[in-house]
């Protein structure tokens, strides 16, 4: 039975990201705003609703949470490709997860190139061993402190302008979630050392602990992503999000 109080709750008016969120998945349902397009930026979403940006900021960001859309830094807002269902973990950008922390997040680009792949690289994204491939090697950091290393090799034919990316103002995932969605992805969870060059860079005593996920992403029945993602142990906690 619902007290008056609860009654009065229940006929409360929806926050205002809630509207903001209403709003937007309105246009998206209705055909308004298709897949891959841009939607207005947050100070134009500001001057249409009346709200603040940070009430504009939350709805974004739990719409890109909930799929809806995709967040390139630098770059804008788009319509997000429909998935056909949930993944068993949510795959999110660690530029988002950062900035749901209300920290700083920045990256810093130490490899980018076009290689022939190695035995290892072609049997992860099932590929013949010599086919040209790219490659990136990058640092994550948070407030300035290391917080990953994200060692990922790429499906040149599936993504083939993944090298012409500026990946100071966006992120790897958050590219290829635009260019090629992701319909499945595999991960492998490991504690495993860091080599001596991986401790320079993360700022980690050598038999310091050390995280490390082997990620491969699919999108159709295409492998487009292998990724290596090695977080210092004591600054990463690995957290799932499961439906049913």
């Amino acid at each position: 039975m619902f007290t008056r109080a609860s009654q009065r709750q229940t006929n409360a008016p929806a926050p205002f990201y809630e509207k903001v969120k209403q709003a937007i998945s309105h246009q998206i349902a209705t055909g308004v705003w298709r897949a891959h397009d841009r939607i207005p930026s947050e100070a134009e979403l500001v001057a249409q609703f009346g709200f603040s940006r940070m009430t504009i900021n939350r709805a974004l960001r739990e719409l890109t949470d909930e799929g809806l859309l995709v967040r390139l830094q630098g770059v804008g807002t788009f319509v997000a490709e429909p998935k056909g269902q949930s993944a068993l973990f949510e795959i999110r950008s660690i530029a988002d997860e950062i900035a749901a922390r209300q920290h700083q997040h920045r990256c810093e680009v130490l490899l980018l190139e076009e290689t022939q792949a190695s035995a290892r690289q072609a049997m992860a994204l099932d590929v013949k061993e010599g086919t040209a491939i790219f490659h990136s090697l990058m640092l994550h950091f948070e407030n300035d402190v290391p917080v990953q290393i994200e060692d990922r090799c790429v499906n040149a034919l599936r993504v083939p302008a993944y090298l012409e990316q500026d990946y100071t103002a966006t992120t790897p995932h958050a590219y290829l979630s635009l260019i090629a969605p992701l319909t499945e992805g595999e991960h492998i969870v490991e504690a495993v050392r860091a080599t001596w060059q991986e401790c320079e860079l993360l700022r980690i005593k050598e038999h310091d602990p050390c995280l490390m996920i082997r990620r491969r992403t699919w999108s159709a029945s295409n492998i487009v992503s292998h990724a290596r993602l090695l977080f210092p142990g004591d600054r990463y906690r690995l957290q799932g999000h499961f439906m049913s």
